[in-house]
């Protein structure tokens, strides 16, 4: 019994120790601040004014120069917290050690072996190892998260929010000819088209009936080419007129602290009545594509424009020619569903993906001979696959993963991306090699063929998507905005990737 009361006056001790330290560091850490009345911004600024601005002499520019400085206070903030832990953890460590001795003096009538004191000393050292290690990566990967969300921040800013759709946005693409303009296709059974540069819709086109699954643009004419769920697809001559560019303002320094912040699905843009109702619209189309027995999901022209390929429910893919309407070729193979189709953008190839977890290749180079290969390597629906330069295709799943893959082998792919969430309609920057990937999860990511992650788009509770993200279409030679995302919290947005930035930082 007095070898118990001693235990307990020990770990008491050794408790009331440990209080009045972390009492005592709390004061040393918040002491200059009560002493002074001065927020922690104002003593960071007279530690410079007193010791020196490193940047003094520094020939970088001014906003430059505070973003070092901000990231420097920012590892010196997480350091601190690392500093502050570290002794946390080292109390612990001999608060454990007066315990361990105090429990092997506190077994008065039994003699314990020393192998017997070894194996109890092992077990709780290899207790506390463990807790040290996950704080210590906890810790690290604060900072780790820290650098890449600045990171993320500098190179991707957010520009312009195109705002009037009254559903969700499943297809956003910009037109190839001047002039140059946003195009997103809705479930609100609409299309329609925007000023980069303003944000105003300019032209709407509400001829389906149905929900509106992709809208893709003529590479020479003002024409687009939409599909929808009323089972056709349509084509459209448009006509726009640009308004004056207003200054763009700077969101950069919009984002909150946290990079990720939950927000409710219920939180969507605010829409004060019609965008859209103050712009022209269009209600018949110069062509209507009739031959599918189910939703047409997506179309796309073929290299010169003078063909059109539509993607369906109901399990194929149809060859159109553009001027007289007719039906030239039915895609029959596909298992299940089709959920995408593409063209590739100097050969007659198109490649279509499925629900039954592959993607094909139509090959129509040869008019005599239409050859067709099959991609087999995802475990789930393929949602899209599209072209890149040269000889390679980029497949995305909602088996979470994206492989790049040789047209001349078909076995397996030249790399794979594994992520965390359902990829939707992917999109590739040819000229940079870089492929952006909306996610379910509202994220967008950048990697480059390789596999290598470059970035992660900034999302908060203020700016980014606040549900899904549909699909991702880069606009290689705009010079404001060159990534465009849009979703279902029915808005889509305009990106600018500091892309010379981000390789060198790769």
């Amino acid at each position: 019994m007095p070898t118990e009361s001693g235990s307990c006056s020990t770990a008491r001790q050794a408790k009331q120790k440990r209080k009045s330290h972390s009492l005592s560091i709390r004061r040393t850490n918040s002491s200059e601040q009560e002493r002074t009345g001065l927020p922690r911004e104002m003593l960071e600024g007279q530690v410079i004014a007193s010791c020196g601005n490193p940047f003094k002499d520094s020939k970088l520019p001014s906003s430059v120069r505070s973003t070092l400085l901000e990231l420097f206070g920012q590892i010196e903030r997480e350091f601190e917290n690392l500093y502050i832990e570290n002794l946390e953890l080292r109390r612990e460590i001999d608060t454990l050690n007066e315990r361990l001795a105090a429990e092997g003096q506190a077994i008065d009538g039994a003699e314990l072996s020393k192998g017997q004191l070894k194996t109890k000393a092992s077990h709780s050292t290899s207790q506390l190892s463990q807790k040290l290690k996950t704080t210590y990566k906890a810790s690290t990967s604060k900072i780790v998260s820290s650098f890449k969300t600045t990171t993320s921040r500098a190179v991707c800013q957010l520009v312009k929010e195109y705002i009037g759709h009254r559903d969700g946005i499943w297809d956003v693409s910009v037109t190839r000819t001047q002039p140059v303009v946003l195009g997103t296709a809705s479930a609100d059974h609409t299309a329609l088209l925007w000023s980069i540069e303003t944000g105003k819709c300019l032209v709407k086109y509400s001829g389906h009936v149905g929900s509106v699954n992709s809208i893709k643009f003529h590479p020479s004419e003002q024409l687009a080419l939409t599909a929808s769920g009323d089972q056709t697809a349509h084509i459209w001559r448009y006509v726009v007129q640009l308004p004056t560019p207003q200054p763009v303002a700077d969101t950069s320094q919009q984002i909150s602290g946290e990079d990720e912040i939950e927000c409710s699905d219920k939180d969507e843009p605010d829409i004060d009545g019609d965008v859209s109702s103050d712009c022209p619209t269009i209600r018949v189309p110069l062509t209507s594509l009739k031959s599918h027995q189910g939703v047409v999901i997506a179309a796309d022209w073929l290299v010169g424009g003078k063909q059109a390929v539509t993607a369906s429910w109901d399990r194929t893919a149809n060859l159109y020619d553009v001027e007289t309407s007719e039906l030239v070729h039915s895609l029959t193979g596909h298992d299940q569903e089709l959920t995408h189709c593409c063209t590739h953008p100097t050969q007659r190839l198109v490649v279509t993906s499925s629900r039954d977890t592959t993607f094909r290749l139509w090959d129509f180079r040869d008019p005599s001979i239409h050859s067709v290969n099959v991609f087999q390597g995802h475990t789930d629906t393929v949602t899209s696959a599209v072209f890149t330069v040269g000889d390679n295709v980029v497949s995305g799943s909602d088996d979470r993963t994206v492989k790049v893959w040789d047209l001349k082998n078909m076995r397996s792919p030249i790399a794979t991306i594994r992520t965390d969430s359902a990829i939707n309609r992917i999109n590739v920057c040819v000229g940079q090699k870089i492929i952006a990937l909306p996610h379910d999860n509202r994220q967008v990511r950048l990697f480059d063929m390789s596999g290598v992650r470059l970035a992660r788009l900034p999302r908060s509770s203020r700016q980014g998507h606040r549900r899904m993200v549909c699909c991702s279409a880069w606009s290689e030679d705009h010079p404001i905005c060159n990534l465009f995302t849009c979703g279902f919290d029915r808005q889509a947005i305009g990106w600018n990737i500091n892309i010379p930035a981000l390789l060198q930082e790769k």
